[in-house]
């Protein structure tokens, strides 16, 4: 039977303070003494003078908080509730990577205590937790699990860049390793949310309602990008179809484009790992990541397309492309598919010249090998790219933008997020997605 800490003396710390650590360790710490923990020095230096590089937090949230943080492991010996917010990609294969997950759950396992509560956030694959972390943290521990120590999981629902649905503005995912770990990991998460919980019937139970949180946006986006490459070979504006469809009661708005980030593009490749593990193989799962893993290279053919219909030479051809993040009005870069369109263009001999306002160029050449440039040294192109709808873009007069082509150029609205006339009038090519 869980002995839970009483209220009064929990003390909790977050294991990795990235997208969602940060806000999480920030939100406990208004309620609970909390220690913030990273492996990266150069991360906790930063937080400790109020830099926070995702800008999921402001200066001033992370000057006000309480958080102690730190990267040394006797500085959360004390603590009885362990939160594990770290990255869960995959490799060059598609094969999740639970590298992060083992080395927080060794962490873990070398000071967690009797009666302690682990709690991950990390998105995994149904049954992960208890049959890769609680293995791990019992080795190392030396203490039997539900017996010694208790588990929860509560999914992160964290979207970059969206201030709409931050973490005290969504409901909460709760679960437990037996009904008790499950009432106080509720409990708990409650005592900071005040849209409030949803506490499920088992930890397996959180896991795939994560996973499939973000495996139906995929598959969904995938039936919009492949209409969207139906409708390119006749000759029809995708957006102004699916404005028409969207005035049936019942039809689901979604709109093609790029799929990247940790999430989305990420996400389906768990389930997918777990699904072939039992013998079954998620055909639509995996033809929604082929369709969106393509879209780069559909992009870059149709610039291409574009560009040789108006007398373009390809060689030399110069190219600004605007947006690099993996979505709109964020800095974050993980998994982005705009270098499958730099890429493609580059190999036809078109010369790239990206420009993000949201980038660290200096990480972005160490990561991705791309160089950065001023987008007002942007101009005299051929063809313009505007990948990410940052609202930088968005506001931006067509006056400016005529400036960055010559008067035969090309436009690529991969977001669409002008009205097809916007260049009437004009003899720029104007093509949306």
């Amino acid at each position: 039977m869980i002995k839970a800490p009483t209220t009064d003396k929990i003390k909790i710390s977050v294991i990795g303070l990235g997208y969602v650590g940060l806000p999480l360790a920030i939100e406990f710490s208004k309620k609970y003494p909390t220690i913030g923990f990273d492996n990266s020095k150069r991360r906790i230096e930063e937080l400790k003078l109020g830099i926070d590089k995702t800008l999921e937090t402001t200066s001033k949230e992370l000057l006000n908080s309480k958080i102690i943080y730190t990267t040394e492991l006797k500085d959360i010996n004390d603590s009885n509730v362990y939160i594990i917010t770290v990255p869960t990609p995959v490799n060059s294969e598609k094969i999740p990577d639970m590298s992060h997950l083992k080395s927080a759950s060794e962490l873990v396992g070398k000071t967690i205590k009797r009666n302690d509560v682990v709690i991950f956030e990390s998105t995994v694959y149904p049954g992960a937790t208890e049959e890769f972390c609680i293995p791990i943290i019992e080795k190392v521990s030396g203490l039997k699990y539900n017996i010694d120590f208790f588990c929860g999981y509560s999914p992160e629902r964290i979207n970059p860049g969206d201030k709409e649905h931050s973490l005290t503005k969504i409901i909460k995912i709760t679960s437990g390793s037996n009904k008790k770990t499950a009432d106080y990991v509720d409990k708990l998460y409650q005592s900071i949310n005040p849209i409030g919980t949803y506490k499920v019937s088992s930890i397996a139970i959180a896991e795939a309602a994560k996973v499939i949180e973000n495996i139906q946006r995929d598959v969904n986006i995938a039936l919009i990008n492949e209409l969207s490459m139906i409708f390119n070979k006749l000759g029809l504006d995708t957006m102004e179809i699916l404005e028409a469809a969207g005035t049936k009661w019942n039809f689901i708005h979604f709109q093609p484009g790029l799929v990247g980030g940790h999430c989305i593009g990420v996400d389906p490749y768990y389930l997918t790992y777990k699904s072939a593990k039992i013998g079954y193989n998620p055909e639509m799962i995996l033809a929604g990541r082929r369709i969106n893993d393509g879209m780069g290279e559909f992009i870059a053919n149709c610039t291409l397309a574009e560009m040789t219909r108006l007398g373009i030479n390809l060689i030399n051809a110069k190219v600004g492309l605007l947006g690099l993040t993996f979505k709109e009005n964020c800095p974050d870069i993980r998994n982005t598919k705009v270098p499958d369109i730099i890429n493609n263009l580059s190999k036809n001999g078109c010369k790239i010249f990206v420009s993000d306002p949201f980038v660290n160029a200096k990480q972005v050449k160490e990561l991705l090998n791309i160089n950065i440039y001023k987008e007002d040294k942007i101009i005299d192109c051929d063809a313009i790219i505007v990948a990410v709808s940052h609202d930088q873009y968005k506001s931006m007069k067509k006056e400016i933008w005529l400036k960055k082509m010559k008067n035969t150029g090309v436009f690529i609205d991969v977001k669409s997020m002008f009205p097809k006339d916007f260049f009437a009038e004009t003899n720029i090519v104007h093509w949306r997605l």
